[in-house]
């Protein structure tokens, strides 16, 4: 009883800070002094983005079977989780992983110490993640039900890191700057760190580097830093 009642105090919670974001967001998609970014509106971009998302789809359909035939086995519940992220412009989408913690994992995060500084949540130890989920996690198979996210347009095979709601409803006013692009699978803090970056303000550093040093070559160059990165297992947890 106890917890179906912070479920649901935590999902009034969730409604109630979506509303007063969407004010912000709003307010940021309609200011007349943000200038779009290029990438935003490439053609070439959003071509690479299909044919990646779909071969990337292809190769999840594949290893489907076994991945959830694994958490079924480690921790007996949904196969995916779903959360609502914050995309261009403050837009916000359901993002799709594989689930790497327990299945009430969200529930029980205020028990978890937050390792991280800023306005992001990390714990290099935290109890919530499987034994399936730990391994998901080093490999990076747990993102990639995101290549839907990418085929629907939500977002970009590289980008920015996509935020949570209740990380953007803190937001100063540089950190909207990261919203300028559609959030990425992988982007500059995968390459330069990944889970072992824990200062919220150095992720939005590399964020807007990559904004600024944006290309389609620069892109294919992440990408091929990002799969080397996954081989190493660097940075990783």
């Amino acid at each position: 009883m106890a917890n179906a009642q912070n479920h649901t105090e935590a999902s009034v919670g969730v409604v109630n800070a979506q509303a007063a974001f969407q004010s912000k967001a709003t307010f940021y998609t309609l200011d007349s002094t943000r200038l779009e970014h290029p990438a935003v509106n490439s053609i070439l971009k959003r071509s690479f983005d299909i044919i990646g998302a779909i071969v990337g789809l292809l190769i999840t359909a594949i290893l489907f079977v076994p991945i959830a035939i694994a958490i079924q086995i480690d921790n007996p519940g949904p196969i995916f989780y779903s959360q609502i992220r914050c995309g261009n412009c403050g837009k916000t989408f359901r993002i799709w992983k594989f689930r790497s913690m327990v299945a009430n994992a969200d529930v029980l995060k205020h028990l978890v110490k937050n390792e991280a500084q800023g306005l992001i949540f990390k714990n290099k130890s935290d109890p919530r993640i499987t034994r399936v989920g730990a391994f998901l996690r080093k490999t990076s198979l747990d993102e990639f039900p995101q290549f839907w996210n990418v085929l629907m347009g939500d977002m970009s095979l590289v980008g920015t890191r996509p935020p949570t709601v209740d990380e953007v409803m803190r937001y100063k006013s540089h950190h909207w700057q990261r919203l300028n692009v559609k959030p990425g699978i992988t982007g500059e803090w995968q390459v330069r760190g990944r889970s072992s970056i824990s200062n919220f303000e150095d992720i939005v550093k590399m964020d807007l580097n990559y904004q600024s040093r944006w290309s389609v070559i620069y892109d294919l160059q992440l990408l091929i830093e990002t799969v080397l990165a996954v081989l190493n297992r660097k940075g990783a947890y």
